[in-house]
């Protein structure tokens, strides 16, 4: 069995509990060396997971020798570019979500994957959760008819660091950085989960705001937008919330029945059909992006086939960057 060894550029928080320790937990994967620009933050990072090697500049993790594929955990600026440097050095790429902070670089991506054949994969880990697995079953099934619309709602109270103003912003609030603000981070997971359902999204559109004047970026937004099968959509994102309407909801009607879903907070699913209310509590794994992260090492080892590509990633961002006038 091919061992896959990983680089990582980019130690924060997504790699303590989502991601980093499902990679030495999978057969035939392990962590070779980690990357930050922060020698403490690296050095600190590898000694407390038993991580042999660690660097703080980029290009070398990449030319290690001893790592032959990367993920990539930083901010979405900078992933076309570690993406890119990777695969040139012919070695595969998982990326964190969005793939990019722009459909221009998304495309930048994909066409050097075409032109290195070397394989970039994208962190939409809820495609591959029990959770959504189930709700797609339920709509793929028939049990609620056929699909007639589709309603994305959520609602959230500022958080403290929102306050802070200037440079002590979340680089989540930077659209340099982020590519927006909350919404590009967090609407990018709603809307790539809807796309693996029903199909690419092929005409999108949006009013944003910003109402709370706490940051620069956009803070409400509201869109609209159909798939390529016909079906319309529509969603509605607020930052700025009051407590009291506080909601993370997608709801898929059709001609015999609805089902509903959170999709940040795994609230128990909600099945309305003629026999009544339905509600299912399906468990998530430990580590969220363990199965996903599975299914990559299995598709490196020639052992399975990964769909969770740049390519199929690349129009999550094609949708928001319409809704939010940036194409």
């Amino acid at each position: 069995m091919k061992i896959i060894k990983w680089g990582f550029i980019g130690c924060g928080e997504v790699t303590e509990k989502k991601s980093g320790p499902a990679f030495s937990e999978i057969e035939g994967s392990g962590v070779e060396a980690v990357m930050s620009r922060s020698k403490e933050k690296a050095r600190g990072y590898a000694e407390r997971h038993g991580i042999k090697k660690w660097y703080t500049d980029p290009l070398a993790l990449i030319e290690d020798p001893e790592v032959n594929a990367i993920y990539i955990a930083t901010p979405p600026s900078s992933h076309a570019t570690f993406a890119i440097m990777a695969m040139r050095a012919g070695k595969p790429v998982y990326v964190e979500k969005p793939l990019a902070a722009c459909y221009d670089d998304c495309a930048r991506v994909n066409r050097v994957s075409e032109q290195t054949g070397v394989p970039c994969f994208v962190a939409y880990y809820r495609r591959y959760l029990p959770y959504f697995k189930k709700v797609k079953e339920i709509i793929d099934s028939g049990t609620i008819g056929k699909v007639i619309n589709v309603q994305v709602r959520f609602a959230v109270p500022p958080r403290d660091l929102d306050y802070t103003g200037g440079d002590c912003l979340p680089w989540r609030l930077q659209p340099d950085i982020a590519g927006g603000g909350y919404f590009y981070d967090l609407a990018s997971h709603q809307l790539d989960m809807l796309q693996h359902i029903f199909g690419v999204i092929t005409e999108a559109s949006g009013i944003c705001a910003n109402r709370g004047g706490l940051y620069e970026a956009e803070d409400s937004v509201s869109a609209c937008f159909r798939f390529e099968n016909g079906l319309p959509g529509s969603g509605s994102w607020c930052f700025v919330a009051h407590e009291s309407a506080r909601e993370d909801r997608i709801e898929v009607i059709g001609d015999v029945g609805q089902v509903s879903f959170s999709v940040f907070n795994y609230d128990p699913i909600s099945l309305y059909t003629s026999t009544g209310l339905q509600s299912i509590t399906v468990p998530n794994p430990p580590y969220v992006q363990f199965p996903l992260i599975k299914n990559v090492v299995e598709h490196l080892q020639g052992m399975g086939v990964c769909t969770c590509t740049a390519v199929s990633a690349t129009p999550v961002n094609w949708a928001m960057d319409r809704i939010l006038g940036k194409i």
